[in-house]
């Protein structure tokens, strides 16, 4: 598969002008076509395979809060980076996350091509199934490379997008903790 990726980048860097035998550029498409496959990793993952089961049994009942995991995703539109951070809070219901499984999460989903909103909206759902939580929230900030690289040429634009599930949604008084914690 990487051979056939490498071949159409090198197609892509003939028509864009340039000599893909050229010295810098003898090796790019198949540097390109490693790349794109790391960062479209999340294509080859499971929900169920990187949760592995972590999932425990607590009597917490109180809000838990994971904040400032950094995600590195791709535009579905442009194929440009986007790069933020993502804030993920649950209300527990006999069971537990493993820490480590909230980034995991969140590189499954951001390693695909796609738009920030279904990234928040996948992200809050899959810790939603995994938990069974009375509330999912979660917060994505990130910058567009899409916007800030061509287009209007915005430098400092960001975009924050949320879902809120169960709790989170129904009692304002949640939500408003939960955005209160992460600013």
């Amino acid at each position: 598969m990487t051979d056939d990726i490498a071949l159409h980048y090198r197609q892509i860097i003939t028509a864009l002008g340039e000599n893909p035998d050229r010295e810098g550029l003898r090796d790019t498409p198949k540097r390109a076509a490693k790349a794109m496959q790391f960062l479209t990793a999340g294509y080859q993952q499971s929900l169920e395979q990187i949760i592995n089961g972590a999932v425990f049994e607590s009597q917490t009942d109180e809000m838990v809060l994971v904040k400032d995991i950094e995600l590195y995703s791709m535009c579905e539109h442009h194929l440009l980076p986007f790069i933020g951070k993502c804030h993920i809070a649950y209300l527990p219901s006999g069971k537990v996350l493993g820490l480590s499984k909230f980034a995991r999460i969140v590189d499954m989903f951001a390693r695909r091509m796609q738009i920030q909103e279904n990234l928040t909206r996948e992200i809050a759902e899959a810790v939603q199934q995994v938990t069974q939580a009375r509330g999912v929230a979660v917060v994505v900030e990130a910058r567009h490379l899409c916007m800030m690289m061509r287009g209007v040429e915005k430098q400092n634009s960001s975009m924050t997008s949320s879902m809120m599930l169960g709790s989170f949604r129904t009692n304002q008084a949640t939500r408003q903790e939960f955005l209160t914690l992460i600013s």
